[in-house]
């Protein structure tokens, strides 16, 4: 077991006395994120040994899973890598699209574009004959995947699969029709996050890679990325991003500081906090975790005893934020040919995480 192994020492000495320790008092933790990661032991920070070692012998039997990661109080107490290291890229799917959902938030501070804006204004010029009542889905419906176009991606294919194959990436999301009012109804679709991903690419006059880089990456230390570029010269604004585990911890800690950086403002509070409000009455639950709804491409638990909000990517990408515990949990797979079997592997990862990993910082 690799618990930040040069504190291993340290961690079993305190475990032998007693399972866990008091931490130090502190605050809300407000990191600065372009520094390298500040580690400690488990115990250190007032958590479970006992249980973070259950859990990862439990995390071992998940044949898929490739590293978990986890901050408390700004410091990085568990890094475990399994069949990977470190400095590996990993795609993680929809997580991709919190991402573009904070690159959305910037370039709305900027006045770049308003939440309300019409997709047409940034579209039009791309996509012939787009049909008004397309045209007048906005910003906001992209991100709370209410745009209203027909679409079925259950199970993480369906649609997907026939738009990445696409030669008109644009042409296939908006050749369909239109099965509800824009802004009335949830439908999950990442083809549609992909449209704002353009729409965000038109207004700023950058392609994704460069506005991440500028606006996002840079100013909280993640100096490596990787995004899948598609053929009419877009990215893939839905599920084409690579990051290292370590660098989408750094994102979350982001969420958990309110946007901040050492006090410095990096994302408005505001977009944080619409991010994480539930935008739908409906609740579902997956695995273990109950009372899922949705947000601006965050997924949201808002009644949990401790309500949490993250990132989901096909195949148990992901990246949890618990503001009230100061943590931040990250996790990614090896989802190709995964097939079927994607959804019971997010479920065991995320069962992993709600029975044994966050009940230990507790």
């Amino acid at each position: 077991m690799r618990l930040l192994r040069t504190l291993m020492p340290a961690l079993f000495l305190t475990a032998c006395n007693s399972d866990t320790v008091e931490p130090e008092p502190s605050g809300p933790p407000n990191i600065d994120l372009a520094l390298p990661w500040t580690t400690a032991s488990v115990a250190e920070v007032g958590g479970s040994t006992a249980m973070v070692a259950t859990g990862l012998e439990r995390a071992r039997l998940n044949d898929r899973l490739r590293s978990l990661l986890v901050v408390k109080d700004g410091r990085l107490v568990v890094e475990e890598y399994f069949n990977g290291s470190q400095g590996d890229l990993h795609d993680v799917r929809s997580v991709t699209k919190s991402v573009v959902s904070a690159l959305t938030g910037l370039l709305i501070e900027r006045g770049g574009l308003g939440v309300n804006d019409p997709i047409g204004g940034y579209l039009d010029s791309l996509v012939s004959d787009l049909e008004p009542a397309k045209g007048a889905i906005t910003i906001d419906h992209l991100l709370t995947m209410a745009s209203g176009l027909e679409w079925d991606e259950s199970g993480g294919f369906g649609d997907y699969v026939q738009w990445i194959r696409s030669d008109d990436h644009l042409g296939y999301v908006l050749g369909k029709p239109l099965v509800s009012d824009p802004g009335s109804r949830y439908n999950y679709n990442s083809g549609a996050v992909h449209l704002l991903g353009v729409a965000l690419e038109q207004a700023s006059g950058h392609r994704l890679p460069e506005l991440a880089n500028e606006l996002l990456f840079r100013p909280i230390g993640i100096s490596r990325s990787r995004w899948e570029p598609l053929r009419d010269g877009f990215h893939n604004g839905g599920a084409g991003l690579d990051l290292r585990p370590r660098d989408l911890a750094r994102f979350g800690q982001l969420y958990l500081q309110m946007g901040e950086s050492a006090g410095n403002p990096v994302l408005p509070k505001e977009w944080v906090a619409r991010s994480a409000a539930a935008r739908y009455n409906w609740r579902f639950d997956s695995g273990a975790l109950r009372g899922i709804s949705y947000g601006a491409l965050w997924w949201v638990v808002p009644e949990a005893s401790e309500p949490l909000h993250f990132a989901w990517g096909f195949g148990g990408q992901y990246v949890v934020i618990v503001p009230g515990m100061n943590l931040v949990i990250v996790t990614t797979t090896s989802w190709p040919g995964m097939g079927a079997e994607a959804g019971a592997y997010e479920r065991r990862t995320m069962d992993l995480l709600v029975d044994y990993i966050i009940p230990a910082f507790r």
